[in-house]
């Protein structure tokens, strides 16, 4: 089967991707629903004066909301209808997936299959609603509390600010499912990467407008643009990297025939964690000086002052806090996404065994064991991904808006997507193999 699959792989070209009708209309509905996405991002709320925002924005564009800025393709800057993004969702979803290792309901739930799913999936969704509308009353108190940026400050500018903010968030959901559903890719994800890839083009012209007026160097910008290069060709790497475990299941017999037992692999992918270490490390670290951004710096204490200025970019204290959060999240959260006990329970109820190793609690110490080192390399490349940019930033004092995060995201959805569009395409051609053999099974029989 695998030397078939590679075989209908390595015979894919235009010709099968024109006469795939549906693998089309999954992509025009995509980039349909994408087009809709950033039509949103300009569409500002209701009451707000948008010179004053933008003017107090540009204060806090290092803090933590120009990291949600670039994850909401630009809403935040303009405070849009979509300036929460599908962030209050990604959170729920974490959350979710917390719990399930905690509370045991849900981890019984998380083990019934489709309908288990479904209901973990409502459970989120109502996880959405609630951090979405706290999260929309602290914009909308904290826009009342900037001098001019609200026209009429009061309960009427709370309410329609909660309902816009939170009716963006929930149809950007609603909007990801979709395009899971019926376009190609993860609809989640193609949202965050279609936001990042918006501002792609601007920071490319700013780069280039600082080369030419002098504040960069040309050899600046070749080592940014190898860097860059460098960086995506390790992500591609290591992203598709894999450790397979070899499985074995026992000999069956069928009547009088035995059947020689089956070998297949368990995959574990070297970065399980994907993007979510970085996201958080980011988030927490850049919150301090956000905080700060809001309030009277002269107010400050001494030892608050301090401490600020040390987790400012390229600072060796943010450097080193930056590495630790990240390889902590990178073990935590690969804990939370695979439970070696249940995949061992499993193998162990289909009768999979690894070679060399007792099934059941063996089976799941080994597991573990191999899971453990290899997320050991994964947190290193994590760590390495994202401290470049930082290293560029305290090198030449310029940021780079393209920092490891926004390569995660962007590098590693292409990827997802490509093997989606790749999928559907041998799919197709796969059902017009079998087609024309029966056409020639029919013409024989006649």
């Amino acid at each position: 089967m695998a030397s078939a699959a590679e075989q209908l792989a390595s015979n894919l070209n235009f010709s099968t991707f024109s006469k795939a009708e549906d693998l089309k209309k999954r992509l025009w509905f995509t980039l349909g629903a994408l087009l809709v996405y950033r039509l949103g991002t300009y569409i500002p709320l209701p009451g707000l004066n948008p010179e004053a925002f933008a003017q107090a924005f540009r204060g806090q564009a290092s803090g933590i909301l120009g990291l949600f800025n670039m994850f909401s393709g630009g809403a935040v800057e303009r405070m849009a209808i979509f300036a929460l993004g599908i962030m209050p969702y990604i959170s729920a979803s974490i959350i979710v997936q917390l719990m399930t290792s905690v509370v045991p309901s849900l981890e019984q739930l998380k083990k019934e299959g489709e309908q288990g799913r479904k209901i973990i999936n409502q459970y989120t969704r109502y996880g959405t609603v609630l951090l979405g509308t706290l999260q929309a009353y602290g914009i909308a108190v904290g826009l009342e509390s900037g001098a001019g940026l609200v026209n009429d400050p009061g309960w009427f500018f709370r309410i329609s600010t909660v309902i816009s903010l939170l009716g963006g968030t929930m149809f950007l959901m609603w909007l990801g499912e979709q395009i899971t559903s019926r376009g190609i890719g993860n609809g989640i994800s193609l949202i965050i990467f279609a936001g990042i890839v918006a501002a792609l083009p601007g920071a490319l012209a700013g780069t280039l407008e600082l080369s030419r007026t002098g504040a960069l160097s040309i050899g600046v910008v070749i080592a940014v643009v190898v860097m860059a290069v460098g960086v995506i060709a390790l992500i591609v790497f290591v992203e598709r990297a894999q450790r397979r475990l070899l499985i074995q299941y026992p000999k069956r017999q069928v009547g009088n025939r035995m059947f020689q037992g089956d070998t297949s692999h368990l995959p574990l992918k070297l970065n399980t964690a994907g993007v979510i270490p970085a996201i958080f490390a980011s988030s927490l670290l850049l919150l301090p000086a956000t905080l700060a951004g809001f309030s009277n710096t002269s107010e400050l204490p001494s030892w608050a002052t301090t401490v600020i200025a040390a987790l400012g970019h390229g600072q060796p204290l943010y450097m080193l806090l930056y590495a630790g959060m990240i390889a902590f999240f990178a073990f935590f959260y690969t804990a939370i996404v695979f439970n070696p006990k249940d995949t061992a329970d499993n193998l162990k109820k289909h009768g999979g065994f690894i070679p060399g190793i007792r099934p059941g609690e063996r089976t799941a110490e080994y597991i573990d064991y191999v899971l453990t080192r290899i997320t050991a390399v994964g947190a290193l490349y994590l760590v390495i991904v994202c401290l470049i940019p930082e290293f560029l930033i305290s090198a030449t004092g310029v940021p780079f808006y393209l920092g490891g995060t926004s390569l995660l995201i962007v590098v590693s959805v292409t990827l997802d997507t490509v093997a989606q569009v790749q999928g559907h395409l041998i799919a197709h051609q796969y059902e017009g193999l079998i087609k024309k053999s029966k056409l020639r099974g029919g013409k024989r029989g006649k």
